[in-house]
């Protein structure tokens, strides 16, 4: 397996509404990461992921796209973008950007143009259906935001398809313009140096033919099985590598909903020329039964070392994925699998100790490097989600929670969590965001948690990131190394062993908030490569090892 340049680097997902705002408007902004590339850089980061930045009507914070070759007005100019990338690859990091093909906005002027009459040229950009025998929607598809999928054009008396919220219409890829638009589009990003795409919801772009009714199963599964995967997915991809991606020295990195780890291989494997590396969910929604908020269900170690286990194995030799405990979408990693008060720091360590040691590129959200925690929101007006908004605002009308369990079900699971404005330092007002209120409250706990207390103490959570990262660089077994796991059912530790070539090394994780020992007879010569606390103890052929500690040894 070769691991070229975007196989062995660190991804860093900015979430540019929320990074650092250098004009004091309340939002985040290209300048604003321009004056922290040089921090982005002491993380030993390779690739800057940025969330989208084109021109929006911000429905969806950016992901309702209604000019793809322009700069949302928020976030600068395109002469900002040009430094940004500029200033990024002198500092030897890449840069890629969300593309967002499967849909774009109702404010996009295909779409506008696509209302105006059945006969517009641009009206077969989207999926458009007649309502059904009882005048309603043409199917049971559910958005992934609530409510049905359709939205009724009092005009033309027609359904067009929105699998996100209304104002995010799905575009037709079996319209082969459609498909040349988004191809031209990522040729003017390319063209001007940017080194890749993470490509958002891509498993989407091919509907199924009929639009047939969605079994009566849950919602992951209809994702699954309706949603994604579609009949001529495979031929867009291949299309696409071979239209633009092939003719660049970049990379497609794809957001991987409703992919499995049967089909995995159909997506990423090597000889298929279509995307470079799968973006999995299964971690990410290891606590979440059936759709975000409705079923949660405690986190579970074994089922999460389980799905590592189940991933390698589809991909193994074959293909890549990227790994990741937090990104825009879901909460806050350490609130989490960790424990985000009385061992804060040990569990924050710990989780990245794990993540750092999988096989795949490594994917680190912004604020995951000082431990930033979910947020709690006091009342709904202090919501900015869409997806928390609308399952507020169905629950309202089905009654199933009270309004207090509701938000306190958003506080728990909803994207805001991952969206406060990052903690740059405990002086100055929100956490050194902006001057102004942000967009988003920034969590009150910046005064505790942030970049410059972190960045000056020797021990901190942002610290502790940088040596792992560091260490990741030197030694490709954390990469791309064989596994034999130990104590694989084990509630509570999570322990391996990873070797390729010459290189060999142990991972042991305590995952549980009271100490705990394993058998450690094996052991032999062995040097400490990193550990979140002082001293290992070792103690008559046992490791006891202290509440949520992490360790990596060398072993010789």
């Amino acid at each position: 397996m070769e691991l070229t340049w975007f196989k062995k680097g660190t991804i860093y997902q900015i979430y540019p509404r929320s990074f650092n705002d250098s004009n004091d408007d309340g939002i985040g902004d290209l300048r604003g990461i321009i004056q922290k590339l040089d921090y982005i850089n002491s993380l030993h980061i390779d690739i800057i992921w940025l969330s989208p930045i084109f021109s929006s009507p911000n429905d969806d914070n950016g992901y309702d796209i209604n000019d793809y070759c322009s700069i949302m007005p928020e976030f600068g100019t395109m002469d900002d973008f040009d430094e940004l990338l500029e200033e990024t690859h002198k500092r030897g990091m890449r840069l890629i950007l969300d593309l967002v093909a499967n849909h774009c906005s109702d404010e996009h002027k295909w779409f506008e143009e696509a209302k105006k009459s059945k006969d517009n040229p641009y009206r077969n950009y989207f999926h458009w259906k007649k309502p059904s025998i009882n005048g309603g929607p043409p199917n049971n598809w559910k958005s992934f935001f609530g409510g049905s999928a359709w939205e009724l054009d009092e005009v033309s008396g027609e359904y067009y398809l929105h699998l996100f919220t209304k104002k995010q219409p799905d575009l037709n890829w079996e319209n082969s313009k459609v498909r040349e638009e988004i191809y031209d589009a990522m040729r003017f990003w390319l063209d001007k140096g940017v080194d890749g795409f993470r490509m958002d919801v891509i498993p989407l772009i091919s509907k199924p033919e009929g639009y047939p009714d969605a079994p009566e199963v849950g919602f992951r599964k209809i994702i699954e099985n309706v949603y994604a995967n579609g009949p001529t997915v495979h031929q867009y991809l291949k299309e696409m590598n071979e239209e633009v991606i092939s003719k660049y020295d970049a990379f497609s990195l794809a957001e991987g909903v409703g992919i499995n780890e049967d089909n995995v291989g159909l997506y990423v494997n090597n000889d298929r020329n279509e995307l470079d590396m799968l973006y999995h969910f299964d971690i990410l929604e290891c606590t979440i039964v059936n759709g975000k908020f409705e079923e949660v269900s405690p986190f579970d170690l074994v089922q999460m070392k389980q799905i590592f286990k189940k991933w390698r194995d589809a991909i193994h030799e074959t293909g890549w994925i990227a790994n990741a405990l937090g990104n825009h979408d879901f909460a806050r990693m350490v609130s989490r699998f960790g424990d985000d008060k009385k061992y804060h720091k040990e569990s924050a360590k710990m989780l990245m100790t794990m993540l750092s040691t999988q096989n795949g590129t490594l994917n680190i959200y912004q604020g995951d490097e000082i431990g930033m925690t979910n947020i709690s929101l006091l009342n709904i007006e202090e919501v900015r989600d869409i997806q928390s908004l609308n399952f507020y605002k169905e629950n309202k009308i089905t009654h199933k929670y009270t309004e207090e369990l509701a938000l306190e079900m958003i506080n728990k699971e909803g994207r805001d969590n991952a969206r406060t404005p990052v903690q740059w330092n405990s002086d100055d007002i929100n956490g050194g965001f902006s001057k102004k209120e942000p967009w988003l409250k920034a969590n009150p706990n910046y005064k505790d948690i942030n970049v410059k207390d972190q960045d000056e103490d020797p021990n901190s959570i942002l610290n502790f990131y940088r040596s792992l990262l560091k260490i990741r660089k030197e030694h490709d077994v954390f990469v791309h190394g064989d596994f034999q796991e130990i104590e694989f059912n084990n509630p509570k530790l999570y322990i391996y062993k990873k070797n390729l070539g010459k290189e060999k090394i142990m991972v042991m994780l305590n995952f549980n908030n009271s100490e705990e020992s394993f058998d450690a007879s094996s052991i032999n010569e062995v040097e400490i490569l990193a550990n979140n606390y002082e001293n290992l103890d070792i103690e008559s052929n046992k490791v006891v090892l202290k509440p949520y500690q992490g360790v990596i040894l060398d072993l010789k």
